[in-house]
């Protein structure tokens, strides 16, 4: 009965299940480590079957990336109530990123650490979610400027400088806390939101950190 049920499980259904066992092996041993037959032995299924729905190891491997970026965007964006102050916006956008990245820690080391290393086209579908995260911060940010009644037209470039600043801060936390026992989502969050809102707080309130002047000496 169990081989029948096998031979009617909807392909969707199966494909994910073959998703789910590439990510695991892919973040625990790794893009280059990671066999097929470790893959399909995972999944329940024959080897031939991965290579029938999902091509080739490199096909397969894009198709994680892909999947947990989209879901990973997905958790970010319906973490943040609109509706709220930009203050808890943000908080919110944070703890939800760092939720889903402690709970699918596999799906986290495919997306930080295997898609960076293993050539082009893995990390251009990682570049692709990252600039979607980017964008959806860059507005947050802009949110609380105007919020603030302060500095409502942050220029361009200085925005999206601190969206960058702020991502790469949450990825390299995402990291840490992961490989860190003890660490919960909710303690990386406030961390990054600690070290983020008091920063954006003086800027908004028109207390900008300035550089201080070169020191010229004087030529004899």
């Amino acid at each position: 009965m169990g081989a029948v049920k096998s031979k009617r499980m909807p392909r969707a259904v199966r494909e994910q299940q073959m998703l789910d066992a590439a990510v695991r092996t892919f973040g625990q041993r790794g893009y280059m480590a990671a066999s097929m037959d470790e893959i399909a032995e995972l999944a329940g299924v024959s080897k031939p079957l991965v290579y029938l729905y999902l091509n080739s190891k490199e096909d397969l491997f894009t198709a994680c990336i892909r999947r947990e970026a989209k879901a990973l965007t997905e958790a970010v964006r319906a973490g943040v109530r609109r509706e709220l102050p930009a203050d808890r916006q943000l908080w919110d956008g944070l703890r939800a990123f760092f939720t889903h990245t402690a709970q699918h820690p596999d799906a986290w080391s495919v997306l930080h650490l295997q898609a960076r290393t293993h050539g082009e086209p893995f990390a251009a579908e990682v570049t692709a979610m990252r600039e979607e995260i980017v964008a959806f911060v860059t507005g947050l940010i802009v949110v609380a400027a105007r919020e603030a009644h302060r500095d409502p037209d942050l220029p361009e470039r200085e925005v999206a400088g601190l969206a960058e600043a702020l991502v790469g801060a949450a990825e390299s936390l995402a990291a840490w806390a992961n490989a860190t026992p003890g660490i919960s989502a909710r303690q990386a969050a406030a961390t990054l939101m600690n070290f983020a809102w008091a920063g954006l707080g003086n800027l908004m309130d028109g207390h900008p950190w300035s550089p201080p002047e070169p020191v010229h000496e004087a030529i004899g």
